[in-house]
């Protein structure tokens, strides 16, 4: 849920129009005339100059390698410069032919040697965003250097190329910019740009410039001139550049590389607005938080130090409320250069470090959870409902559904752009057909609306992860589990450190039959939110059931305790009837009969949209028949297996 914030100017993939990237959108602005020789071929490569007699020297290629590695400007993660730096070294040492994605997936990426590359898009998503790490760096702050480096798209072989000098553009026309409500984070810094980019575009940085720093002047404010309210403005953070203590030169070198990294992880999760590096460079040394809330109006401040000495590494981090000063989150890690490689710590910590403070339970949600929970009920802003979308999701209760559904939709009907808010209410109906939570009867069904909901969430924001996991979710209980997977497999790309996704993508993939991914995604989300084990312990407790683990799934379950939700006394109920324990399994199964009654009318439709196999089908109804559900007699999966016995 972010507020729009320029990030930067692109090329997009028509040289003659031009992106602004904001955060959770893009839009596009379009000059009459474009200097195409800023970017010579259509591939977004640099063309070389015709006075040029060879392409770049190895050592020329190296030396600019190593500019962009050590360069802040490059707006690429750990991981993509891993990535960056091993195409290249590959090319230039003439094995370009072994440059696939199952190898950067193995050899950069450590996956295992099953790393399937044709599912798993981790290789393609790093790719392009390297790609326009690469673009952006070369349209700011890479202007003057001798030899671009670029990776064409349909591969990942890097191309080099001496760089054209630029003409200016003599009379351009100038663009317009949509109306848009005023930003969070001050401008990029534009000036390089000048003296090569078409003037144009120059122009379209001076007018975002002014956008953006007119809330920042004191008691400045301005209205948005869009004809519908911007969605309402979520959590602001700002990441304080790490500091070094110890040795200067290794502990400096190890703060950049992680405050870096800590912003590219931040960055995944689009319910809070992470102001960018330049932000934080221009705060003044020794500012305290109440002046950063002054001047930049955040409401959380992330700060940290790395100690060096020798080959250990003691980094520490904390969340401070800019409001009231209060640290509400301290952690420190000690690590070991000798054991794990710099990289890795980085990236390791970095994920932690989001993870604990920004993920859906983490400790900014919480805080703004205890901020708002003062209004009454019936008074609950649209923020607050996307609050107290996580307090429904973790106790799956029927009496919040309802007042939260109708939350959600007069945050919607206010602000219809509003992707996070469109992305919940598609649960929220959904949960309508798979628990029966307040179904509306007539019209359009709920897994029509959930469906509408979760695709307009998507045209609104893309990237967003919450959209992609309600697409997921409609998806596979309309029936399409192969397409609902595939998205998941983008969300989970996008970002691997949301416990609420982990959660619901390992569901979906142990219902579809993949019990031990999806149980090793919970595994994941339960040891990074312990605070929502019910859930997880639930969806692990089913796992293990199927495993005819009967032990674990009873100490799972009890561990789960969601006695507000039907399905948890069906699952406590076949799972203590496996055990023989036939007065609990009678005690959970009368609490199911009395919350969901006519289930068992419909026994092989609940099972279909769940998209369970035939055999774990028809091991819950031999459960359900033990603990004296009226089970049909002979159910479809367990017709389909005898009929696939026969045929045999």
């Amino acid at each position: 849920m972010r507020r729009p914030t320029f990030a930067s100017i692109r090329p997009c993939r028509s040289l003659g129009e031009y992106v602004t990237v904001v955060y959770g959108e893009r839009r596009h602005v379009r000059p009459r005339t474009t200097d195409r020789s800023m970017l010579g071929g259509g591939d977004g490569t640099v063309s070389a100059s015709p006075q040029a007699q060879s392409p770049p020297a190895a050592e020329d290629v190296r030396a600019q390698l190593d500019r962009l590695l050590a360069s802040p400007d490059l707006d690429a993660p750990a991981r993509a410069r891993r990535f960056l730096r091993y195409v290249v070294e590959e090319t230039l040492a003439g094995r370009a032919e072994r440059i696939k994605a199952y190898a950067i997936g193995t050899e950069v990426f450590e996956r295992s040697s099953d790393f399937d590359a044709q599912n798993d898009p981790a290789v393609r998503i790093e790719a392009g965003r390297l790609r326009r790490a690469l673009e952006r760096y070369y349209l700011s702050d890479g202007l003057s250097d001798p030899v671009v480096i670029t990776i064409p798209k349909g591969g990942y072989v890097p191309h080099f190329a001496w760089r054209t000098p630029q003409a200016a553009e003599p009379h351009p026309a100038p663009a317009a910019v949509s109306p848009r409500s005023p930003a969070d984070s001050p401008p990029r810094r534009w000036m390089p740009w000048l003296a090569a980019v078409p003037v144009a575009i120059a122009c379209l940085a001076f007018l975002g410039g002014l956008a953006l720093w007119g809330p920042w002047r004191d008691g400045a404010s301005s209205s948005p001139q869009a004809s519908t309210p911007s969605p309402p403005g979520g959590p602001t953070l700002v990441v304080m550049p790490f500091t070094a203590l110890g040795e200067p030169s290794a502990g400096r070198t190890y703060a950049d590389g992680l405050t870096e990294e800590v912003l590219s992880q931040f960055a995944r999760f689009k319910e809070i607005t992470v102001l960018g590096r330049e932000t934080s460079r221009s705060i003044p040394p020794g500012a305290d938080a109440a002046r950063i809330r002054r001047d930049l109006g955040v409401r959380y401040v992330l700060e940290g130090s790395v100690q060096a000495a020798e080959h250990r590494l003691r980094i520490t981090g904390r969340l401070l409320d800019a409001l009231t000063g209060a640290v509400l989150w301290s952690q420190t890690y000690d690590e070991d250069v000798q054991v794990r490689d710099l990289f890795t710590i980085q990236n390791d910590v970095a994920r932690r470090v989001a993870t604990a403070v920004a993920q859906p339970y983490g400790i900014i949600q919480r805080a703004d959870q205890t901020r708002t929970g003062i209004r009454p009920p019936d008074d609950l802003e649209a923020y607050g409902c996307t609050l107290r979308f996580y307090d429904y999701r973790a106790a799956l209760s029927e009496e919040s559904h309802a007042a939260i559904r109708t939350c959600l939709e007069r945050s919607v009907a206010r602000y219809p752009d509003y992707a996070t808010a469109w992305a919940m209410l598609s649960v929220l109906y959904l949960d309508e057909d798979r628990f029966g939570f307040n179904l509306r009867t007539g019209g359009v069904t709920p897994i029509q609306r959930s469906l509408e909901a979760a695709r307009r969430a998507i045209r609104l924001d893309p990237e967003n992860v919450r959209s992609l996991q309600a697409l997921m979710m409609a998806l596979f209980f309309a029936r399409q589990p192969a397409e609902a997977l595939e998205v998941g497999e983008r969300a989970l790309a996008l970002n691997p450190n949301d416990t609420e996704l982990l959660g619901e993508f390992g569901t979906r993939l142990g219902q579809a039959g993949a019990w031990q991914r999806g149980a090793e995604l919970l595994e994941q989300a339960l040891a990074r939110n312990p605070g929502h084990s019910g859930y997880y312990s639930g969806t692990l407790a089913v796992y293990a059931y199927m495993q005819h683990d009967y032990a674990r799934a009873e100490s799972l379950i009890r561990q789960a305790a969601l006695e507000k939700f039907p399905l948890y006394h069906f699952v406590a109920a076949v799972i203590y009837a496996q055990l023989g324990k036939t007065s609990e399994a009678a005690e959970a199964r009368d609490a199911f009969l009395r919350m969901r009654p006519t289930i068992f009318e419909h026994w092989d439709d609940e099972m279909a949209k769940r998209n369970y196999r035939p055999e774990d089908a028809a091991h819950f109804a031999e459960g359900a028949r033990k603990a004296g559900f009226p089970v049909p007699a002979r159910t479809a999966a367990e017709t389909a297996l005898q009929a696939a016995t026969h045929q045999r």
